[in-house]
């Protein structure tokens, strides 16, 4: 064996990944692809939608053709194992019904694929991300996530302001979604983001709840970033392709997402771009390898 041959690696999970392109590099399958990686795992990406936008504002969105994205999926599926499933924006309706489609040719035989609906409505400055009604772009694929993910904006979109954390969830949990982190980055300046995470769905007569299962507390960063849902998302798909534990890759992904966005960077002003390639030393020229 030669040493090229010995230092090869075993084949990491594949996770098959639905967004729109993000010509900035900072959301979108730009920030999906690197997340997914960093993390021991191989992203099969699929555009649903070409987007032009820089790190503040989102200027237009192009939807691909629904057959298109059909086909880039189907030719990855035929050939690759997908141990996870990454949904970003969808771009439109007919898109979302041939990913839904999809998923459900997936579970035919795996019929416990992971799947991570990122709920993305708008940016952060709220340009939206699809020419159709953007929630309503999300019908086909509520039951079959996972686990859903929308920030403390997109939760008031899809399911009512005002409403607790506990029936947010519950209203997400009554279209299909298993599981809802509930993310906190929205919430008010002043205090940290918190994070809750809803497993268990309680309905009687009177009342629709969920159940908190965990809360994870975070300080709040003085800045804005662009992607940080992208980024946490595409984390929490990694993490369950290769079989952790809900709980436990919740945790995981908020680690490495913290880690991102603490060490993020600006490439002009407006928002940050998180950091989501860990670090590699190149070794100097004269370094001997013998």
């Amino acid at each position: 064996m030669t040493l090229a041959e010995s230092s090869y690696r075993a084949a990491p999970p594949c996770v098959l990944v639905f967004s729109g392109s993000d010509p900035s590099g900072g959301a979108g399958m730009q920030a999906d692809i690197p997340a997914i990686s960093a993390l021991g795992c191989h992203p099969l990406s699929v555009p649903t939608a070409l987007t032009v936008q820089d790190n503040v504002s989102v200027f237009a969105v192009h939807p691909l053709d629904a057959e298109l994205v059909r086909h880039q999926a189907q030719a990855l599926i035929d050939r690759f194992r997908i141990s996870a499933v990454k949904l970003g924006i969808a771009g439109s309706r007919a898109n979302a019904e041939v990913i839904a489609a999809l998923i459900r040719q997936l579970r035919v035989a795996q019929p416990d694929l992971p799947v991570v609906l990122d709920p993305v409505l708008a940016n952060g400055k709220g340009d939206n991300l699809s020419n159709d009604d953007a929630a309503r772009v999300l019908e086909p694929l509520y039951a079959l996530a996972t686990v859903i993910t929308p920030n403390l904006n997109e939760a008031n979109r899809l399911c009512g302001a005002g409403l607790t954390p506990a029936r947010q969830a519950a209203r997400l949990m009554a279209r299909g979604c298993r599981h809802v982190l509930l993310k906190g980055g929205h919430g008010p300046q002043q205090e940290d983001v918190v994070n809750r995470w809803f497993g268990t769905f309680f309905q009687s007569e009177h009342v629709e709840e969920a159940v908190e299962s965990a809360h994870w507390s975070w300080p709040r960063l003085p800045d804005e970033f662009h992607g940080s849902g992208c980024t946490l998302a595409a984390a929490l798909a990694a993490e369950l392709a290769k079989g952790t534990p809900m709980r436990n890759a919740i945790a995981a992904a908020q680690d490495y997402t913290q880690h991102a966005l603490n060490t993020s960077y600006a490439i002009a002003a407006g928002q940050r771009i998180p950091n989501r390639v860990p670090a590699f030393v190149v070794p100097s020229a004269g370094e001997n390898h013998d």
